[in-house]
């Protein structure tokens, strides 16, 4: 291990600790309790909205509802499904599964409140515009000594938003399937440039066109990828019980991998948050920019997200990865080489060319929001007038990502995350009491069983 990954191992170790996962899951804990499992009795509605029949254009807002769910969805749903998953079962065995689920149904509760807060205490930028996001609902809601809160997130989110991991994985799967996994020294910042390029041709359209982009690629892109999968669980069909099972009892009886039943929970939920960013705060800067005058509604819609994300997405990475077996094999397989190793052993080549069809697509959506969430900490920190320059640099992280080491990458983007969680937490469990007020109101002026049951 070189200095730079023993320093940034370190810092992820660090973040990363007993402390913080407490914070995520008895922080979720205590949104379940206090909102009586609503987001969960409200699946359904949360459903309509997404197909569309609350949409309310004359309000506030850049996005619609689905452009909104789209562009948190596209960061989430990135290479973390497929490369994340991948270095969680490295690191923590088969049970850092069952935490990265855990991690989801306690974050459906904890998307509710921070999204809801992201509508309900929007903010102005220096240039007049509305914005949602934590560093808004801190500076809008909280009292002044809660303002550094507000910069440890924008500052955190500048760093855990950069693009350099799905660069880096995007360009190592790229490899694999162009060169056989030995490609020439030229072809990784090649392949960095080529993607600035995409990159940029759509950040530069703004956030409408990011938008537009996750809504049409987002759904095939998920249909494709739960075909593969299926047609891999249906060749394995009588080994998927011992498959579901050893889950289930390495996160509680793990063996030697990921140091005893604690460090497999610390992975598996470092990896879920990393996966479906409950808790983080990444999400509440899209949902923020809903054209919406109700924060309930919004956030029942964000609560979709972790099932989408981690319960389904993720799950399907797992089932490959643990099915084909070569997560135990001795070897430099990690990140998205080890699930292209899984899918190319299942499916031969068509399933290499497949994923990397996916990945592609996954990886240029999550850089497309990555960079609308780093310009909006960008312009909170220096002024909204300043976010234009921030392209360049995004695009230059691209490139500079597509050549570093993986460990690298991964640790500085992950404790990234985890630090941003902490103001994001901490303001939400002080507001939680505000998003109930609001709640009970929204559920008593709304008839929205007969909206939700229209044809």
């Amino acid at each position: 291990m070189t200095g730079l990954e023993l320093i940034s191992q370190r810092f992820v170790d660090l973040v990363w600790g007993t402390p913080l996962v407490m914070l995520l899951l008895g922080g979720g804990c205590f949104f379940l309790i206090l909102s009586r499992a609503l987001p969960y009795r409200h699946l359904g509605h949360a459903t309509a909205i997404l197909l569309g029949r609350y949409e309310t254009p004359e309000q506030p807002g850049e996005l619609s509802h689905q452009q909104a769910l789209a562009a948190a969805l596209s960061n989430t749903m990135g290479l973390g499904n497929v490369a994340g998953v991948a270095l969680a079962i490295v690191a923590g065995g088969p049970g850092a599964v069952f935490w990265m689920w855990m991690s989801a149904i306690i974050g459906i509760a904890t998307k509710f409140f921070t999204c809801s807060l992201g509508v309900m205490y929007r903010g102005r930028d220096s240039l007049g515009q509305l914005q949602g996001g934590p560093m808004y609902v801190i500076r809008e809601a909280l009292p002044r000594s809660f303002y550094p809160l507000a910069v440890l997130f924008s500052l955190a989110g500048l760093i855990g938003t950069l693009p350099m991991f799905q660069a880096n994985q995007l360009t190592a799967l790229i490899g694999d399937a162009v060169f056989s996994g030995q490609p020439p020294g030229w072809a990784a910042p090649v392949t960095g440039l080529l993607l600035a390029i995409v990159v940029g041709s759509v950040i530069f359209g703004g956030l409408p066109r990011v938008a537009r982009v996750a809504v049409a690629a987002l759904p095939v892109m998920v249909l494709l990828y739960l075909a593969m999968t299926l047609w891999v669980v249906l060749t394995h069909l009588g080994d998927v019980p011992d498959v579901l099972l050893s889950i289930v009892r390495e996160a509680f009886q793990p063996s030697a991998i990921g140091g005893g039943a604690l460090g497999v929970m610390l992975i598996g939920v470092s990896r879920g948050a990393f996966s479906n960013e409950a808790g983080v705060g990444t999400e509440v800067m899209a949902h923020g920019a809903a054209r919406t005058g109700e924060p309930i509604r919004e956030g029942l819609l964000a609560a979709l997200g972790p099932i989408i994300d981690t319960l389904v997405v993720c799950t399907c990475t797992a089932l490959v990865i643990l099915l084909a077996g070569d997560w135990q094999t001795p070897g430099n397989l990690s990140g998205i080489t080890l699930t292209a190793n899984a899918f190319r052993a299942e499916m031969g080549l068509p399933g290499l060319l497949a994923l990397s069809f996916v990945a592609l697509i996954l990886s240029t959506t999550t850089m497309f929001t990555g960079w609308y969430y780093g310009a909006k900490c960008f312009g909170f920190l220096v002024g909204a007038e300043w976010q234009p320059y921030f392209r360049w640099f995004f695009i230059a992280a691209v490139i500079f990502g597509a050549s570093v080491s993986i460990d690298v990458v991964f640790n500085l983007i992950s404790g990234s995350y985890g630090l941003m969680a902490i103001p994001t937490m901490i303001s939400t469990l002080v507001l939680a009491p505000r998003v109930m007020t609001a709640a009970r109101d929204y559920f008593e002026r709304f008839d929205f069983e007969r909206f939700d049951n229209k044809p």
